[in-house]
């Protein structure tokens, strides 16, 4: 019997050792899984003068799911070589090598953790979980771009550009979320102005006549900025294209408290997975032993459930992680007095210990 084989994508920054963390709990859970890890980002152009070597590529396309940490360097650093669009052709790259047409990431709210929410307690009644689905290989991250001089004057130019396959494929996985949680899908866009959004709500409208338990509501991306502040319990799926969907789920992420505690899902058409968390590198506190690598295991719960339905082992993770919470334990980001705060590696104990099978 040939068992899952994970590519293992570290990166730079706190990846490497939130990732060396982590891979413990997997491992535990799930002792049958064979880990092949790869370099991409900065720590792959050390080596390969390039971001996403075909190494890397080669790896993945062997591997049933990927595991992804972080890339990128310090911000002074953003010309060298080893950094200069280290992340557009990384985690981009990787996005349009696997064709990964959506983006999952839950914010969900710790009963432990309200205190440190910067929204006051109140209006997080009713909070539980929201989940944002971001259309991943549409938008102006990958239409036509071009930057030019005219009379003296310097112009830069971005397309958005979105087909109706593209904006259905959002839609079904949405409202099949749907399906299993509150039955109610906000789609997100800017119709009143752009043609994008315009052809998206269209999309969205017609794809919800197949779905006719779930009650589909439109909202302005202006309107759901605020009202993801005003009101967050009124979502629970979201659903809205590349640009608004990266702005949104960092707004939605920062809600429970920290973005060390996000993860997200990223899927191609034929159901491929590629885990990660929702932070970045973070170089200022790398190998000080201080990431929160919530987001990495709560990443490797949702590899878990959608790419293997290890559904036990995922529920043990993150019931272990939810008890040590309980008992006290905070890294630095989630810090709150009277608590005991932790490292990476002491975090990552104690979950350990917490795990029951």
């Amino acid at each position: 019997m040939k068992h899952p084989s994970i590519a293992v994508l570290a990166g730079d920054g706190i990846g490497p050792e939130v990732m060396a963390q982590v891979l413990r709990v997997l491992h535990h859970v799930c002792p049958q899984f064979n880990t092949k890890h790869g370099l991409v980002g900065g720590a792959a152009f050390t080596t390969h003068q390039c971001h996403f070597p075909q190494d890397t590529q080669s790896l993945i396309d062997d591997c049933d799911a990927v595991l992804f940490g972080s890339v990128g360097g310090p911000i002074d650093s953003a010309d060298e070589p080893q950094w200069k669009n280290c992340e557009i052709n990384s985690i981009l790259a990787l996005r349009n090598h696997l064709k990964l047409a959506i983006n999952i990431r839950p914010a969900k709210f710790y009963s432990a953790l309200r205190d440190i929410s910067p929204i006051k307690n109140k209006r997080l009644e009713g909070c539980d979980e929201i989940i944002i689905l971001r259309e991943l290989l549409g938008d102006i991250y990958f239409g036509e771009k071009q930057a030019y001089t005219e009379e003296g004057i310097m112009i830069a130019e971005d397309t958005a550009r979105y087909d109706e396959n593209q904006i259905a494929l959002v839609a079904h996985q949405a409202f099949k979320t749907a399906t299993r949680r509150k039955q109610h899908v906000v789609s997100v866009d800017k119709a009143n102005v752009l043609e994008t959004s315009k052809l998206w709500r269209k999309t969205f409208q017609q794809v919800a006549t197949g779905y006719p338990a779930i009650k589909l509501t439109h909202m302005l991306v202006d309107n759901c900025a605020m009202q993801l502040i005003l009101n967050p319990a009124q979502f629970d799926v979201i659903a809205t294209s590349n640009l608004f969907g990266d702005i949104l789920s960092d707004a939605a992420s920062a809600l429970p408290g920290s973005l060390g505690m996000m993860p997200s899902a990223s899927f191609n058409q034929q159901g491929f997975g590629l885990y990660e968390p929702s932070g970045g590198s973070a170089p200022d506190i790398t190998g000080l032993d201080k990431a929160n690598p919530m987001a990495q295991m709560l990443s490797v719960t949702m590899m878990l459930r959608h790419s293997f339905n290890k559904t036990k082992e995922a529920d043990a993770i993150e019931q272990a992680i939810i008890k040590t919470l309980e008992k006290g334990f905070r890294t630095v980001d989630i810090m709150q007095q009277d608590k005991t705060e932790v490292g990476t590696i002491q975090f990552t104990d104690e979950v350990l210990r917490q795990i029951k099978l």
